[in-house]
């Protein structure tokens, strides 16, 4: 009985830490707290957090719970931008120094420390080979760049011995980059360069997958690959359909991970034609094997409301002559152009931005601009009071705010939100203010601002 005690006491104490991650932030006093998350194929899972000390010092205790893998340390908002990963193998500590600047430098864990030299010496192997290209080089010493190519060869064949049965060892073997085997022109180079680049990838490899890797590799062929020829969308395109069949075999939900995040970089740096082609040509299948409903309608919302859509449709009542009927916007035939005006009587913003908005429009000819504003509302009384100051809108009551069901097809998340469509209802333009919706107006056809005479 007392062994069996003792055993009971004992046991809670291996379930206590047994590694630490710990380290520094520079420079001191820029971040608070770092949370830890294990990295998954298509997400992270959040394990624990510790407070960053005022000299930038932190420290996080790994107990027999946390088992070996990719994870990643996020230090501030929003997460998906500042964070960085670690490899932890469950058998030694990890010490490390963070600047935003410059990134991680590994101080003890001998899997980190090895795969960061890797990264550290292939870059400036690739440095060195785009300097002899740049200078020209290549007519004077074709000796000096077979050798860069022959260090670069020995250096990966090193790194791979040395990380043999380490979870390093995964990255630096699908890292291997385009080696010619004898001396290249730079456009033999750069073309063997694309067409390679995904040569040693397994999109199946479950370590790649749960870390940041096979999106970072993505990322830097679409934007990183371009023919020159001036059309940056043809360009991300046709790197895209090149990607998509590279992971032709890989799981559907890595698929479909990676190219919602794909998609979301389009949606962010408003590319919306080369999103839709994301959209229509792969995502919108894959959500639909998957039975990702919410990520389907996020699709289909984006397609609607992109530039040159026509608007989705919604009915509202009009009075005229005393007379209240209802319309739909399709069916409004009194004005060439048109502002969908989404805001709220509780917005502070709204109420600096509407009121300069009706200024601006009663300054236009009638028939040549005509605002239809909804009001996102809780609740009708203070917005009805206000509408009697904008008499120049049609006014559209969207009871229910966030879950009103026109804005909603909108997308609408923020007041005040902007859509500018033509004489047919087709959206030309989403302004992300009045200053910028000002812009619009005054930078079109001189004949608009004729219409002010």
């Amino acid at each position: 009985m007392k062994r069996l005690f003792f055993l009971i006491l004992l046991f809670p104490l291996t379930l206590l830490a047994q590694h630490s991650i710990k380290g520094t932030f520079t420079p001191a006093g820029e971040f608070e707290i770092a949370l830890l998350y294990k990295v998954e194929p298509t997400h992270s899972n959040y394990i624990t957090n510790t407070p960053i000390a005022e000299d930038g010092s932190f420290e996080i205790k790994l107990d027999s719970t946390v088992s070996k893998g990719m994870y990643r340390i996020t230090y501030a908002v929003p997460q998906e931008e500042y964070n960085f990963d670690v490899i932890y193998n469950g058998e030694e500590d990890i010490e490390l120094i963070f600047n935003p600047e410059t990134g991680v430098k590994f101080l003890a864990s001998r899997e980190n420390k090895l795969l960061e030299s890797y990264t550290n010496s292939m870059l400036m192997i690739t440095n060195s080979i785009g300097n002899y290209y740049r200078d020209g080089s290549e007519t004077k010493d074709t000796l000096a760049l077979a050798s860069i190519f022959k260090t670069q060869r020995n250096t990966q064949k090193g790194f791979e011995a040395a990380s043999k049965g380490t979870i390093a060892y995964h990255f630096i073997k699908a890292n291997t980059p385009y080696i010619p085997n004898k001396v290249v022109d730079v456009e033999t180079y750069i073309t063997h360069l694309e067409k390679h680049y995904f040569d040693h990838v397994d999109f199946n490899n479950k370590t790649l997958q749960h870390s940041k890797f096979l999106t970072e590799r993505m990322l830097n062929y679409v934007f990183g690959m371009s023919s020159q020829n001036g059309d940056e969308d043809d360009d991300y395109k046709k790197n895209i359909k090149v990607f998509c069949k590279a992971m032709k075999n890989a799981p559907v939900e890595v698929k479909k991970s990676l190219l919602t995040d794909l998609w979301e970089q389009m949606v962010d740096l408003k590319l919306e034609s080369v999103a839709n082609f994301i959209a229509e040509d792969y995502l919108m299948d894959l959500s639909v094997k998957l039975n990702d409903q919410q990520l389907l309608q996020a699709l289909i919302l984006y397609q609607n409301t992109s530039l040159g859509s026509l608007a989705p449709d919604f009915s509202f009542e009009i009075t005229e002559k005393e007379k209240t009927t209802t319309k739909t916007l399709h069916e409004l035939d009194i004005a060439e152009t048109y502002i969908l005006a989404f805001w709220s009587s509780t917005c502070s913003h709204c109420l600096q931005e509407i009121p300069q908005l009706h200024k601006f429009v009663s300054t236009f000819k009638a028939g040549t601009i005509k605002v239809v504003a909804i009001g996102l509302e809780d609740e009708p009384y203070a917005w009805k009071n206000l509408t009697f100051d904008f008499s120049k809108f049609l006014h559209v009551y969207g009871e229910g705010k966030w879950d009103n069901e026109i804005g909603n097809n909108y997308g609408v998340t923020a007041t005040p939100t902007y859509f500018i469509l033509n004489k047919n209802k087709e959206i030309v333009a989403k302004p992300e203010d009045f200053e910028e919706l000002k812009s619009f107006f005054e930078a079109i056809e001189p004949s608009i601002e004729e219409e002010k005479e």
